[in-house]
């Protein structure tokens, strides 16, 4: 399978000369014009071993070739025994197979346990000289920390994208297949690069047309896919539809509990593994937001999803079932019924009754990826489960990609939660990973932030947090800063200047932005349906179970045991504790876990009121330190993606101040209670 790839720029639809860096996001392989180092490389890797002639290997070769010839000036031979300096990667039965280990010793050899191990060495190796690392003293051990390392894409085959603010979807136009080859490899390019190895490329609110992506009618579709994405150690998954059996087999019922069902199911996965035998599995989202699942028939989550992973057991296939499971017809002026305690109430009492293959997908907090909420309490509760753990790279609540905002710092507090289920040291990365339970399954998935515009992901500076991704996922124990330094070099060069610039713009971006829109854990306060812009109470009078509760005295949700609503119960006793009394409960949090008065102190001197004018106007001189710092690299870096960024900062800015008025004037008519600082604040 020879598929030409990002030299012929000009094949791929959308796409031209003038957004050639845009597209190529960190995986540029610039020349490097250090005459010594070139030398070097050129002395060492004067050929590489060629491999047995699979679709991986192909693809290592294809690769290494490509970007030596871009980075160095010279194309490496490839030869069927290297005899001087070269490039040799030998296959070790005893590693593990995405496992590897480059080291320089009679000549760069690389040591993997398989052939993914390899493509994900040769990937680490070129990083390694793109930023000229040395070679003479390489020993590069790595394996990846989550066995599972997911990308979810929301795309609808009518060609949108759910939640989606890069383009349209890259797959499917008019209800058909498109015709994207090259974007489809350049894309497993990408996520390989970062040790991705697994992909759904279907929305999981599957709609009509989608529910025949399990047959005849786009198998062949599908299975084309497949082996792009094959090649680059990327296994397939779709999202399915829980009441397939009646929207494609004619039956009448979908209840996982009759022998009709579980007969569709089971013909419908021996036609899926006819068409692509190395598929991986499936994703559920049932009895969620209207969707049909088990509830419809009396039956458990246990039930629905163990009759589908008996289905598929056979071809030794996975049920990931999504655990955004909760009432989305509640009554607002029920302050006992609380969304945050859904995924836990539903699943907890069901801990040992999924059958091996089936994985739980819990969202990192028990809401909806807000900008901050808690870790979700199921995280570590449940023991006898396989878990995966779901971050959203999509920005839906935090900004949408128009909006620069570096996620790692989140995602690695969240990693490094102390859940404190197994005692102190029970971190989230570990029961991800598999480390804490041993489970059947483990590890991460992410909602997709990728979309056929030309530079992947809208925002150009959303790239950071894909390739941020995937390498927190193959290792959480990475620094977001070192994260950060490695993909500016790769993306924009290695000029000292842009690096503190970037790190200046992005480092405390997430900070920033939620400093100008929701304070201290409350979150929403944002337009219903789409989410975008500021709307304090959108959802306040709303069956969606998300508010906040402020009057003239307050604001916040009372979820303690004595007065609220009993969530922080659900939490292991160190952070139960802590979570229920307001004078131990993180700051960043209190309003998520209390109803406050405006005039509360905070261990800052500051009353909560004052708390949310500062801030408001802090988050506004944030953005407008990002649009300064990005214009000081006018001429430092191509013009398009220059004047690309400077656009969406420039909007970014007169949004944060859309924010902070808005915001500022709610609280202050709230409250009655004036800035102390008489700033601008509407009245």
């Amino acid at each position: 399978m020879t598929v030409s790839f990002y030299p012929d720029i000009k094949t791929v639809s959308g796409v031209n000369n003038s957004h050639a860096t845009s597209y190529r996001a960190w995986l540029q392989y610039t020349f490097i014009t250090s005459t010594t180092y070139r030398e070097q490389v050129m002395s060492l890797l004067k050929e590489m071993e060629c491999l047995n002639g699979s679709d991986i290997s192909e693809s290592i070769e294809q690769e290494w070739t490509f970007a030596i010839r871009k980075m160095i000036g010279f194309q490496p031979a490839v030869v069927p025994e290297v005899k001087g300096n070269g490039l040799r990667i030998v296959y070790v039965d005893s590693m593990e197979k995405e496992a590897f280990h480059i080291k320089n010793e009679d000549g760069i050899q690389i040591l993997a346990g398989g052939e993914a191990g390899a493509l994900y060495a040769v990937f680490t190796l070129l990083r390694h000289i793109q930023r000229q690392g040395d070679l003479h003293s390489l020993n590069m051990k790595e394996k990846p920390a989550n066995p599972l390392r997911i990308i979810n894409h929301w795309d609808n085959m009518d060609g949108s994208v759910e939640r989606g603010y890069a383009g349209e979807s890259m797959f499917y136009r008019d209800d058909s297949f498109r015709e994207n080859i090259v974007r489809w490899k350049d894309y497993a390019r990408l996520l390989a690069s970062v040790g991705i190895n697994a992909v759904s490329i279907n929305n999981v609110n599957v709609h009509k047309v989608e529910s025949y992506l399990i047959t005849e009618r786009y198998l062949k579709d599908v299975a084309r896919v497949a082996d792009i994405f094959r090649a680059y150690g990327i296994r397939l998954l779709l999202s399915i539809n829980y009441a397939s059996p009646m929207e494609v087999g004619g039956l009448t019922h979908a209840d996982p509990l009759e022998e009709d069902v579980a007969a569709f199911w089971k013909q419908a996965f021996d036609d899926v593994y006819q068409a692509i035998p190395d598929f991986l599995g499936v994703v559920v989202k049932a009895d969620s937001e209207n969707r049909p699942g088990p509830f419809t028939y009396g039956r458990t989550h246990a039930e629905g999803a163990n009759m589908l992973a008996d289905a598929i057991a056979p071809h030794n296939g996975i049920v990931i079932w999504r655990c955004f499971v909760y009432d989305c017809h509640q009554d607002w002026r029920d302050r006992t019924t609380d969304r945050a305690r859904a995924a836990y109430d539903h699943f907890m009492p069901l801990d040992g009754a999924f059958k091996d293959n089936v994985i739980l997908q819990i969202k990192n907090g028990p809401m909806d990826f807000q900008v901050r909420e808690p870790v979700s309490p199921l995280i570590g509760a449940l023991k006898q489960t396989n878990v995966i753990v779901e971050f959203q790279l999509a920005q839906e609540y935090l900004g949408q990609q128009r909006h620069a905002v570096y996620l790692l710092p989140q995602w690695k507090e969240i990693l490094n939660f102390d859940t404190g289920h197994e005692g102190e040291g029970t971190f989230v990365k570990d029961i991800a990973s598999g480390k804490t339970y041993n489970p059947t399954h483990s590890g991460i998935a992410a909602v997709g932030n990728l979309g056929d515009d030309y530079n992947w992901t809208g925002h150009t500076l959303a790239q950071v947090n894909l390739y941020g991704y995937g390498r927190l996922t193959w290792d959480p124990t990475l620094n977001e800063d070192d994260i950060l330094s490695e993909w500016s070099d790769l993306t924009f060069g290695q000029e000292e200047h842009i690096q503190q610039l970037l790190e200046a713009i992005l480092l405390p971006s997430w900070l920033t932005y939620e400093r100008y829109t929701s304070p201290l854990g409350i979150g929403w306060m944002i337009n219903p349906g789409h989410h975008y812009g500021p709307n304090i109470d959108g959802y306040e009078y709303d069956a969606w179970g998300t508010y906040h509760f402020a009057d003239r005295n307050g604001l916040g949700v009372d979820r303690t045991v004595e007065t609220g609503t009993g969530y922080t119960s659900q939490y292991a006793e160190q952070n139960a504790k802590i979570y229920n009394d307001p004078n131990t409960c993180p700051e960043e949090l209190l309003l998520f876990f209390h109803h406050m008065p405006y005039n509360y102190e905070l261990t800052s001197g500051k009353t909560i009121i004052q708390h949310i004018y500062d801030t408001h106007f802090e988050g506004v001189k944030g953005v407008e330190s990002m649009v300064a710092n990005w214009e000081a690299l006018e001429g430092k870096i191509d013009d398009k993606r220059f004047s690309d960024v400077l656009e969406r900062l420039k909007h970014q800015l007169s949004h944060a101040i859309e924010w902070r008025d808005i915001i500022n004037t709610y609280f202050y008519r709230k409250s009655g209670i004036k800035d102390i600082h008489q700033r601008k604040i509407y009245e």
